[in-house]
């Protein structure tokens, strides 16, 4: 079983929020202030919050946990992601086809609360597996 520290227990919250499209439990792991990178850009909660909706609405997206590493106020984590394209998602068709990939999503913890996040995955890979590339 992997340790637990302050920090790695709200990146396991923030996995389980996310699982389970509990946005407004989500919202409350991150400091008011908080940065959040992404494939999509970056911003802050009101920037990815309506992204991470369309994940789900769209392409059921679902993080299982692989590894977590913490050093100082980071936390890294490698992810299976999978999902399927049940709705269409930014443009691109609802496909009925699933995808697994791996993200690695970096967390920096300031006071129990997630001050920034950067997220990585290979999109590539993902739209190769949905149908929207070749």
């Amino acid at each position: 079983m992997l340790s637990q520290t302050p920090a790695k227990t709200v990146v396991r919250a923030y996995v389980e929020a996310m699982n389970a499209s509990d946005f407004s439990a989500l919202a409350s792991l991150f400091a008011p202030d908080a940065v959040i990178h992404g494939v999509l850009g970056h911003g802050t909660l009101d920037f990815a919050l309506p992204i991470w909706r369309e994940l789900h609405e769209c392409l059921a997206m679902r993080l299982d946990v692989l590894d977590m590493a913490e050093e100082g106020d980071n936390v890294v984590v490698r992810f299976r992601e999978t999902g399927k394209a049940v709705l269409p998602f930014r443009g691109m068709p609802a496909t009925g086809r699933s995808f697994e990939l791996t993200a690695i999503e970096w967390f920096t913890v300031v006071g129990g609360r997630i001050t920034q996040r950067w997220g990585i995955r290979d999109s590539g890979h993902q739209a190769r597996q949905l149908g929207w590339s070749a």
